[in-house]
């Protein structure tokens, strides 16, 4: 299972959190929920970290344990949390958002899991090529999926 995390994993952690509040918040709705994927998702980092060889950049790799974990919480029957729920949208830490960011999130969650991935990651500031790196698209198909999930956003925000 490898050492304990040492203070630079728990520095890097610290840092970088809100990538993990990101990534619970597109795919789950209920509190309960959010706090034990949080946990599950600290777990598989300090579990996998002694393997972070740093060929990419830390917020990278958390990013894809977080989803990885995400992914496999939500495969859990009696975990699933329904998208048609939306009574909860909000994450520990990150409760007061604007109508435009709460109408921006009901639009993502309403896509399928890798567009989700791939816009959240984008709106993350990552390139197309860390992306493609997280996602094991190519570089160009993640432009194209990007350029047609931002077209589709659009039109839903503008049915609204």
């Amino acid at each position: 299972m490898g050492q304990f995390p040492d203070k630079e994993f728990t520095e890097l952690i610290d840092q970088n959190r809100g990538i993990i509040y990101k990534v619970i918040r597109l795919y789950v709705n209920h509190e309960e929920d959010e706090r034990d994927l949080f946990q599950e998702i600290l777990f598989q980092a300090w579990k996998s970290y002694p393997r972070f060889a740093g060929q990419s950049k830390f917020s990278t790799w958390l990013y894809r344990v977080g989803l990885n974990t995400v992914l496999t919480f939500k495969r859990r029957p009696q975990l699933v949390t329904p998208l048609e729920d939306l009574t909860s949208l909000n994450v520990a830490n990150d409760r007061t958002h604007s109508d435009e960011s709460e109408a921006l999130y009901h639009a993502i969650r309403d896509l399928n899991e890798l567009d989700r991935m791939i816009i959240s990651l984008h709106l993350d500031g990552y390139e197309n090529e860390e992306i493609a790196d997280i996602t094991g698209l190519t570089k160009n198909n993640t432009a194209v999926k990007l350029h047609r999930i931002k077209e589709a956003l659009i039109n839903k925000l503008k049915a609204r």
